[in-house]
């Protein structure tokens, strides 16, 4: 498929345009409408808004059908995380607790906005799971009330070309991450194999490399050799520093 980039500006004209109805009642043949589905069917994208105070999906343009098998009318939060690889569910509901934490923030101060994006594999109307990069931008408004509105962009990556280990991952208030999907922001996440972040998230759970040994089915000298390569990617001396980190940016 060739790829047509745009500018998510159009993402934030949609946003003004329709916050007095609260997103409910978006006309499918609005021009700005139109375009941004003629742009996500080039792009193999779909998108949504949703209330996150209600948690409820409250509006989604056509191509959730044919990118995950479900009508845009019947889109909810239960049936997309339902739709994640048996593999990915676990790092999904970390992003969650993640998102609604943020959404917490956001409604306790009555303002700001914040991006939060990562890549999952999700099941789309044909059984298969495609690596989709999930793109959510969260932001308060009193119109038509108050609440943490939340517009998500879901991309299929199999076009583009990413790191063969480890998985994009991003949170802050940095604007421009939430933009149509380049090489360097699909590098933004950690460096670490699948293989390395198990043996992180054990240590942070307290194993010693005995236990992970054990546990893994590895040698104590391979675990070693892991914690090694770690702390080397990240130029760290110490694991209890890396894992901080990771917490504190909830990728653990």
């Amino acid at each position: 498929m060739t790829r047509h980039p745009y500018s998510y500006e159009l993402y934030f004209k949609l946003i003004e345009k329709f916050s007095l109805c609260g997103y409910r009642s978006i006309d499918y043949y609005d021009p700005l409408i139109l375009e941004l589905e003629e742009l996500t069917q080039k792009n193999d994208q779909f998108f949504y808004i949703a209330d996150l105070i209600e948690i409820k999906i409250l509006w989604s343009s056509s191509r959730s059908l044919k990118m995950m098998g479900i009508k845009p009318e019947e889109l909810n939060p239960y049936n997309i995380f339902e739709a994640t690889h048996p593999d990915d569910i676990e790092r999904h509901g970390k992003g969650r607790s993640q998102m609604f934490s943020l959404a917490n923030d956001i409604y306790i101060a009555e303002q700001g906005s914040s991006v939060l994006s990562t890549n999952l594999r999700m099941r789309n109307l044909y059984g298969n799971y495609p690596d989709l990069l999930l793109q959510l931008y969260m932001f308060y408004s009193q119109l038509p009330y108050k609440s943490v509105y939340l517009l998500t962009v879901l991309t299929n990556l199999d076009p583009f070309i990413r790191r063969k280990h480890g998985h994009h991952y991003y949170v802050g208030n940095i604007i421009r991450h939430f933009r149509y999907p380049d090489d360097e922001l699909l590098g933004l996440g950690h460096p670490f194999t699948d293989r390395e972040f198990e043996i992180i998230s054990l240590i942070k759970e307290g194993f010693s490399s005995e236990q992970i040994a054990e546990k893994l089915f590895l040698s104590v000298h391979t675990v070693n050799t892991h914690r090694k390569n770690i702390l080397s990617k990240v130029n760290l001396k110490h694991l209890p520093d890396l894992i901080i980190d990771l917490v504190s940016r909830r990728v653990l």
